[in-house]
């Protein structure tokens, strides 16, 4: 099964959005009751009457509240994808990209009232679609930011010989890393201390591995 971040990844490439403007209320509805209260304790009662709709309506665009619990954290990841591609465009240099790639992940994803949230209060109801789905979602995240490496490298700033997908794949392991395991040592909440991480040893994985 495609996972909920791989979904989300799509839309984003794609620029996907959402028409439907009665499923767009729900899907707001449903983000401030989760966020209100968490997943578990809300029910499709709770997103019909913060929506102002009927039940019934609710069940025609969302058949259970697995299926809407889904929809919910997939479009918090499209969003995510969205704001690293804002936050990377500011940057004047790939160096400069990789760090605000980098703290833009560890902020978006800790900050997000629901996604952060459910990390902190309720992980086993996202570690199953984020974690336990066979590497599918590190594979959708590390597939995006090698695309991005890979632009980079047509446009001449990193070298044709870096393996873009192995840098991904590494850059990625140490941001879920910190998002997954607590760090005595670095300030999650310190952006110029993840900035400084960033610069000293994620920088330098865009050079090529030597030849020996």
């Amino acid at each position: 099964m495609t996972s909920l971040v791989e979904r989300a990844y799509i839309d984003a490439v794609e620029g996907i959005d959402d028409a439907d403007e009665i499923r767009t209320r729900l899907l707001d509805a449903a983000y401030e009751q989760f966020c209100r209260v968490g997943i578990q304790r809300c029910t499709m009662e709770d997103v019909a009457r913060r929506a102002r709709v009927s039940r019934i309506t609710v069940y025609r665009r969302f058949a259970t509240k697995n299926a809407l619990v889904e929809q919910v954290v997939r479009r918090e990841f499209r969003r995510y994808f969205d704001q690293f591609l804002v936050d990377i465009a500011r940057a004047g240099t790939v160096a400069d990209r990789v760090v605000a790639g980098f703290v833009s992940s560890l902020r978006a994803l800790r900050h997000n009232p629901l996604i952060g949230g459910l990390m902190a209060a309720e992980p086993d109801l996202v570690a199953p679609s984020m974690i336990s789905d066979g590497g599918q979602t590190l594979a959708t995240v590390r597939r995006f930011l090698a695309g991005q490496l890979r632009r980079e490298q047509r446009a001449g700033n990193v070298s044709h010989d870096l393996d873009a997908d192995l840098a991904a794949e590494l850059m990625v392991r140490v941001s879920a890393s910190f998002l997954a395991i607590p760090s005595q040592v670095v300030d999650l909440d310190d952006e110029a201390q993840l900035a400084a991480v960033a610069r000293q040893f994620l920088v330098p994985m865009l050079q090529p591995r030597a030849s020996s």
